[in-house]
């Protein structure tokens, strides 16, 4: 399972640090660091939903959009495992 976490989070990081570069930013990602700390507006937010969603093939669910699960790249990944889990068991 620790090698899924760590592939899970390196994509969650790549895909941040990919919507900052396209604003010309670069910062220091962390599992903890608060993503609006890092750089990241209202705006880049939904850019990073829509790049999660595509990049791990699904659907958040409305209820699942809130900003406590867009709070950093730690909460971020609880989601989309969570998420991922349910798929798989379905």
């Amino acid at each position: 399972m620790q090698a899924f976490d760590t592939e899970l989070r390196n994509r969650i990081i790549k895909l941040v640090k990919g919507i900052l570069a396209q604003n010309s930013l670069s910062a220091e990602v962390t599992p903890q660091a608060k993503l609006v700390d890092v750089g990241l507006t209202s705006m880049d937010m939904v850019n990073l939903m829509l790049g999660v969603e595509a990049e791990f093939d699904f659907t958040i669910p409305q209820v699942e959009i809130t900003p406590e699960n867009f709070q950093s790249v730690e909460t971020l990944e609880r989601m989309v495992a969570t998420q991922l889990r349910s798929a798989a068991a379905a």
